[in-house]
């Protein structure tokens, strides 16, 4: 920066020399102080259009890095939610394997106090009676009972085999989940390694690029340019954003709506960026990795990377209202996606170039940004 300055300053002088010079100064000499104005001012805009290109393939490289830890965070966070599932179901095999237990030890009670009913009643009487059947009526009935309690023994003889057939089975299904479990446990430790050390790559990244950006004039145009970028994509989404699915919009919630994420407001609406920007919106100071919630029902209208403001969702509430999220870290939404207020839509993150983790959280209504602390509840 500095060096083109002095140039800019050395052209000058050389200028004024040109105009303080005589009529009559060598034409020689006048020719190359032009040649020499003209290859500074071409150097110096080589050197700006080289600067702007090595911003942009850092912008490209953090744009990729952010990519990866998109995708690690989204399946880090898939990954948790399968553990808990995986848990709850083994949690409920184990209580089924408890519940067969208890039935099984039941059953060999009663079968064995049959058994043993039976031996105690003796086997003597069944001949005696086969010999002297001179009570016919009570033999037949005794006959009866025989058979009923042998009937009744066969059957629970028969739901016995089959309650350790289930025991046998529910144990296979328990060791199957248990090994899954393990399994999800070594993936989670696995995409917790690579989100990190896509961390560390965006945050070298993000350090060079930063560098750049300070080291140039470029800086209040690249501010500029984020902006304008964010107010072009708004205007394209207000056209081609369907009228199929009615929604109720934002009016009647003014003041009642739940802040999408839970900490401390960095910047709020309306303040002075850097470059004579105002902000549109507010940054919310929030953790890496916390929950952004849907402010009310709505439909997701975007949900990509956009410059200056990394992961971006924008989630269509009807009547002309619309709410936006950036910086994330990934989005859990798809375009088209219907979504209840309180519904997770994305993680916060530090992407688009943040040197700290956060939320930017704008509303706007018909094109036009209003401030969210009117519109949300107080912190």
């Amino acid at each position: 920066m500095n060096r083109r300055i002095n140039r800019l300053i050395k052209c000058g002088l050389i200028l004024t020399s040109l105009a303080a010079a005589p009529a009559v100064a060598n034409e020689d000499r006048t020719k190359k102080d032009l040649s020499e104005v003209q290859n500074a001012l071409e150097q110096s805009r080589a050197e700006y259009d080289a600067q702007r290109k090595k911003i942009a393939k850092l912008q490209k490289s953090l744009k990729s890095h952010e990519l990866d830890i998109a995708k690690n965070a989204k399946a880090l966070n898939m990954a948790e939610q399968s553990v808990k599932e995986t848990q709850q179901q083994q949690k409920q095999q184990q209580q089924k394997a408890g519940q067969l237990d208890e039935k099984h030890t039941e059953f060999q009670r009663i079968l064995a106090a049959q058994i043993k009913s039976a031996y105690m009643a003796g086997g003597d009487d069944y001949s005696k009676m086969m010999l002297n059947q001179e009570d016919t009526a009570k033999f037949e009935r005794t006959l009866s009972y025989y058979n009923y309690l042998n009937k009744a023994r066969i059957e629970q003889i028969e739901e016995l085999k089959e309650l350790q057939q289930q025991i046998v089975q529910n144990q296979i299904e328990l060791a199957k989940t248990e090994q899954k479990l393990v399994a999800l446990h070594d993936e989670q430790k696995r995409r917790q390694t690579a989100l990190v050390s896509a961390q560390k790559e965006r945050q070298t990244n993000f350090k060079n690029l930063k560098a750049q950006i300070n080291g140039t004039k470029s800086s209040i145009n690249y501010l500029k340019e984020n902006q304008q970028t964010l107010i072009t994509t708004i205007e394209e989404l207000e056209k081609e954003k369907t009228q199929k699915i009615e929604l109720l919009g934002l009016n009647k919630s003014k003041g009642k709506l739940n802040w999408p994420s839970k900490g401390k407001l960095e910047h709020t609406f309306g303040q002075r960026k850097h470059g004579g920007i105002d902000w549109k919106g507010v940054l919310i100071g929030a953790k890496e990795g916390a929950n952004i919630n849907s402010v009310q029902n709505g439909q997701v209208v975007f949900a990509d990377w956009l410059k200056g403001y990394g992961w971006v969702i924008v989630v269509d509430h009807g009547e002309g209202f619309m709410s936006l999220y950036g910086h994330a870290q990934t989005l859990l939404k798809d375009v088209g996606d219907m979504v209840r207020e309180g519904e997770t839509l994305a993680l916060v993150g530090q992407s688009g170039g943040q040197a700290s983790s956060g939320l930017y959280f704008e509303i706007r209504h018909k094109g036009r940004a209003v401030n969210p602390v009117k519109w949300c509840r107080r912190i």
